[in-house]
């Protein structure tokens, strides 16, 4: 998976309250990773002593630095070994005692981690900290399905009346308006799509709501929905760490400028009733990897986000996850394009 696209991006692991003294095990792209917080902030390791090849993630951290639970071998912040127990006290450390380090942040309440040489930009998400709104974190949510599928069911708005239905849609306002879909700083954007919904976050305040979706990148998108007369706003944006092949983690955060005084329970318990709907679905999808040429299957206008969606994963060159055009296909695709 190194060469994959997605190794320069920032994966979410872990909500940031759940990174406590302990060092943590954690798996991006199919690598065992582990995560540890000091003073300095929070880092990530690949989860591998260099001298027997131990889990450093069964360790613990000791004055700051991670140690290793075999033999007690120490590594900084910056993966550096500082102390072998074993070793005579006049004798240097060996040079090459040091731990593979990957770059970590706390970001929007979740800890990120990006095992890439050069990382694109974290993405944005402002309304986390914009007066006037509060954020709650939903899941993580356990999913066997590759990322790109659980993003494209996020995106898909003609299933809203059916797999979510008495909800977030209902059977005969099933149409879809069409729409456009644009690409503007770096991401892809809709126009306003109007759904019908007769209880959309839970509390039973039905009508129809606009709709706007964008993707960020290949495993984040979000959506922005306000109503019609009315000031509130509301937005999930969703992001999916790909732990392993079928098998990834998914969180959303849940922010509105609405009941500001209310708990989040009811509002993620009401999320977590919608992600369970799509649960069954997404994983029985087949094939599980999503298929980039778009004569594998069929589309309809409304289709027209995951198109783009699809469009640009092929574009990109991602392969985690997704079935590549082949190398015929890609090139005949870049000379009609050229044409």
């Amino acid at each position: 998976m190194q060469q994959d696209r997605l190794w320069n991006e920032w994966h979410p692991v872990c909500k940031a309250e759940e990174l406590l003294d302990d060092p943590k095990q954690v798996f991006v792209l199919g690598e065992r990773v582990v995560i540890f917080r000091n003073e300095k902030g929070v880092h990530a390791f690949k989860d591998l002593c260099i001298h027997r090849g131990a889990a450093l993630s069964l360790g613990k951290v000791k004055d700051g630095n991670l140690v290793c639970p075999y033999h007690a071998w120490e590594y900084n912040s910056e993966g550096t070994c500082v102390k072998i127990p074993a070793l005579p006290c006049k004798r240097p450390i060996p040079k090459k005692a040091r731990a593979t380090v990957y770059h970590c942040q706390e970001q929007y309440g979740l800890i990120w981690v990006n095992l890439g040489d050069e990382p694109s930009p974290m993405i944005s998400y402002p309304e986390y900290h914009t007066e006037g709104y509060r954020t709650a974190i939903c899941g993580p949510y356990e999913v066997k399905a590759n990322a790109p599928r659980i993003i494209e069911n996020f995106l898909d708005v003609s299933h809203l009346m059916f797999v979510h239905e008495g909800m977030l849609g209902v059977e005969d306002h099933a149409e879809v308006m069409d729409y456009d879909v644009e690409f503007i700083d770096n991401r892809f954007i809709t126009s306003k799509i109007p759904v019908y919904q007769p209880n959309p976050d839970g509390r039973s305040k039905g009508g129809y709501a606009d709709y706007i979706y964008e993707i960020l990148n290949p495993t984040t998108a979000r959506f922005t929905k306000t109503t019609e007369g009315s000031d509130e706003e509301f937005t999930i944006l969703l992001v999916v760490n790909q732990e392993d092949k079928e098998q990834a983690k998914a969180f959303m955060l849940l922010t509105r400028n609405y009941d500001l005084d209310k708990s989040d329970d009811a509002f993620i318990e009401f999320q977590d009733i919608i992600f369970n709907q799509d649960l069954d679905i997404v994983e029985s999808q087949k094939p599980e990897l999503l298929p980039l040429d778009l004569q594998a299957e069929m589309h309809l206008k409304s289709d027209a986000l995951t198109i783009a969606y699809r469009r640009w994963l092929n574009e990109l060159g991602v392969e985690n996850g997704v079935i590549a055009l082949s190398d015929e296909k890609r090139s005949k695709r870049k000379s009609s394009l050229v044409q």
